[in-house]
């Protein structure tokens, strides 16, 4: 059984890496031409109207997205009525907290410019924040093809309509619109997608949204906490600092953004299992699959933190241009967290599935009252290189604090086994960089994931069977 399920976990995870590889592509092509048609500065604005949007959209998530995958992996679950009631909710907390924003703005000394993009914007985090409540359906199925589809079919919109803009020369609202297109586009995917499963209508059911929200307030007070510590920064750093500071640590962030759906994803794939395992009292099935989990996610964060340092200056060159060569350094510090996020995505997803978001405020609200305070003591005095290096603190404090909260439930006993041996190999793998490090960056990076994976596998961090338990199409 859980061999099965692990296959199924793995190739979902496959297809949305596959997936993500072709939307990264395209998103790293689409940075790459905004942040060279609007230069440190524009691109700082862009980033302002990106970041002070999302503050909002946090804001309106209230848990939703993770309770309903939660709900629907419960025993006789209703899932048309849930997922048409959730659903119904996600629009409501979005028409309330995304039109706000454009008031709260208002108050900020930011030009009209960015402003008046923050209000054009909200459209897009309109669609996004409808469409990740209905990826939760697709992660319970397990059928997250389809949405690593719509993420695909949504970026080569934003593209195709970047590149039309860039042609006609047009101005940050006309980029802002193109970013809009694209996030409709991956909407209408996935709602198309989603009526295939279950008949989706908008549904006031009481009850419901009362069962949703009592399991889901805890969550969402502390995703709101989260936003301090993982969105604050760059408003904070666009009130001290000019815009190309913002847009230089943007930049950077953006591949951050990239690199943690990842993680995100395969919790979210993972959480049905585990709460199903907890709800029936089978800690042992519970232990196995975050173990499995853990080796799995050790085994892609390490090599990724490490490598990363020895061509952060010329990835972001290539990503962003000449004038962003600073976003290397800043890269450098924000792997770190990067890797943090890829383990505490898991442990975050596992407090939900032993029922302890409630206690789990108390840890976030210390995270982001540490977060706050020292984005606001280093941020004036070492700008970006401040708030990097506070998010790498940030991730870490929540990352042991989910830990902790997993393990004093259910008496959480891992073994570190793969993690040590992944260790191993990223260490070789270091060294072998260490000699090549004056080769380029396209060939370091090719010749690290080369000598990583086959020391891994020489030390058995990986065998055989994995392997064909992964590409494996058979079900057992």
């Amino acid at each position: 059984m859980i061999m099965s399920l692990t296959r199924k976990i793995a190739h979902n995870t496959l297809y949305q890496i596959i997936g993500k590889l072709f939307s990264t592509a395209i998103g790293i092509v689409v940075v790459a031409m905004l942040a060279r048609y609007l230069g440190a500065e524009g691109y700082g604005q862009y980033t302002i109207v990106i970041v002070f949007l999302q503050l909002f959209a946090v804001l309106l998530d209230l848990g939703l997205y993770i309770i309903l995958i939660k709900k629907l992996s419960e025993p006789g679950a209703d899932m048309e009525a849930l997922v048409s009631n959730v659903f119904t909710l996600r629009i409501l907390s979005a028409i309330v907290f995304l039109g706000i924003a454009p008031i709260v703005v208002l108050a900020f000394p930011y030009p009209g410019i960015v402003k008046a993009g923050i209000a054009l914007t909200t459209l897009s985090y309109l669609f996004i924040s409808l469409n990740q409540v209905l990826t939760g359906l697709f992660q319970k199925e397990l059928r997250m093809g389809k949405v690593a589809l719509a993420e695909v079919f949504g970026r080569i919109v934003l593209l195709g309509a970047t590149a039309v803009v860039l042609w006609l020369e047009w101005q940050l609202m006309a980029v802002l619109f193109a970013v809009v297109l694209g996030s409709f586009a991956n909407f209408l995917y996935v709602f198309i997608s989603a009526r295939r499963l279950v008949d989706i209508r908008l549904r006031f059911n009481w009850p419901v949204w009362l069962a949703v929200l009592r399991d889901a307030w805890p969550i969402g007070i502390s995703v709101a906490l989260n936003l301090i510590y993982f969105k604050a920064d760059a408003i904070i750093l666009s009130l001290y600092h000019p815009a190309a500071d913002v847009g230089i640590y943007g930049a950077t962030y953006k591949v951050l953004e990239i690199l943690i759906t990842l993680p995100a994803m395969f919790a979210g794939l993972v959480m049905p299992l585990l709460t199903a395992a907890y709800v029936t009292g089978d800690r042992e099935r519970f232990r196995q699959i975050i173990q499995r989990s853990i080796n799995f996610l050790a085994i892609l964060a390490l090599p990724l933190i490490v490598g990363t340092q020895f061509i952060a200056e010329p990835l972001m060159i290539l990503v962003a241009g000449e004038e962003f060569t600073a976003s290397g350094g800043v890269l450098r510090i924000l792997i770190i967290a990067t890797g943090i996020i890829f383990v505490g995505a898991l442990f975050g997803n596992s407090v939900v599935s032993v029922n302890k978001q409630k206690p789990m405020i108390w840890m976030y609200a210390a995270a982001a009252a540490v977060s706050l305070l020292g984005y606001y003591l280093f941020i004036p005095t070492y700008s970006y290189y401040g708030a990097a290096w506070m998010t790498v603190v940030s991730e870490f404090l929540i990352m042991i604090g989910a830990y902790f909260m997993i393990h004093r439930t259910i008496s959480l006993r891992l073994k570190y086994t793969i993690v040590w041996r992944a260790a191993l190999a990223t260490a070789v793998m270091a060294a072998g960089l260490w000699l090549l490090r004056d080769w380029s960056w396209y060939f370091l990076a090719i010749s690290g994931t080369v000598i990583y994976f086959i020391v891994l596998y020489a030390i058995k961090g990986i065998s055989t069977r994995d392997v064909k338990e992964v590409i494996s199409l058979r079900s057992s």
